[in-house]
């Protein structure tokens, strides 16, 4: 507790460092060079909190094992004060046991909190057609977990977007350019609320 406190101080004039380690959806994929909601958010955060600097570690395909494997040297590397975690879609996609993805999600946050970062969850959801029971398994692991886990949560990071066809790629999957101011917003309100505490 002693240097937790010793060092707010310093933060409050040091660079704040947020992580990201996500999938596709975070990588740009399909999109023209710095249009992404992550390279947004950094645009954004420049005019109202200079001090925030975003490293974004998200690769397309990446799963919660992926990320979890690839966490530890991202923390070592970027010392974050702040790690967003976007992972979980294709673990649905391939079918992955939900148990799984889970305890790799708790697993990513502890690890992170144990750093000295506070973590940000986004929620993800899942077409109906993979079954009712699954659909609604999968939105509620991540309320679980986080809640478990004294975690932020995004409820859903494609709110306002899932609906409209028109917001996404050729793929059915892949928002596009359009979209990705909306999903910037969904994050950066949480995000802010974190920054101020």
């Amino acid at each position: 507790m002693e240097s937790v406190q010793a060092t707010e101080p310093q933060l409050k004039t040091a660079i704040t460092r947020i992580l990201v380690v996500g999938d596709s959806l975070s990588a740009e994929y399909g999109l023209t060079r710095n249009t992404g909601w992550v390279w947004l958010m950094q645009q954004e955060l420049t005019k109202t909190h200079p001090k925030c600097e975003i490293t974004n570690a998200s690769i397309s395909g990446d799963t919660t094992s992926g990320g979890l494997a690839r966490l530890s040297p991202l923390l070592a590397r970027v010392r974050p004060n702040i790690v967003i975690i976007e992972l979980g879609a294709n673990d649905a996609l391939r079918g992955l046991p939900l148990n799984m993805s889970q305890q790799n999600i708790s697993a990513m946050i502890k690890e992170a909190q144990a750093s000295g970062a506070k973590v940000l969850v986004t929620g993800m959801q899942i077409p109906p057609n993979y079954g009712r029971d699954y659909t609604e398994a999968f939105k509620k692991m991540f309320e679980d977990t986080t809640r478990t886990n004294k975690a932020v949560l995004v409820p859903f990071l494609l709110e306002g977007i899932a609906q409209n066809r028109a917001l996404f790629q050729a793929d059915g999957i892949h928002p596009n350019e359009s979209a990705q101011a909306t999903i910037m917003k969904n994050v950066l309100t949480p995000l802010l609320t974190m920054l101020k505490s």
